[in-house]
């Protein structure tokens, strides 16, 4: 599957995604065939973090739970 280019749509598909299909972030890279750490620099970029508590990417200025 092609992933969304453009950081803020991959942002909303991933967290989409998260939350209605996948256990976790690793298991949504698996079934997509997508490298994690390519993603998570992605989303980086745009000053977002995976959060495994909350399932989802949040904004890196949230604390840290």
């Amino acid at each position: 599957m092609l992933l969304p280019k453009d950081p803020y749509i991959l942002l909303s598909f991933l967290n989409a995604r998260l939350r209605d299909q996948y256990a976790d972030l690793e298991d949504l890279c698996a079934s997509l065939d997508a490298d994690e750490q390519s993603l998570r620099e992605t989303l980086a970029g745009v000053d977002y973090r995976y959060d495994p508590v909350y399932h989802q990417f949040i904004p890196i200025t949230s604390k840290e739970v």
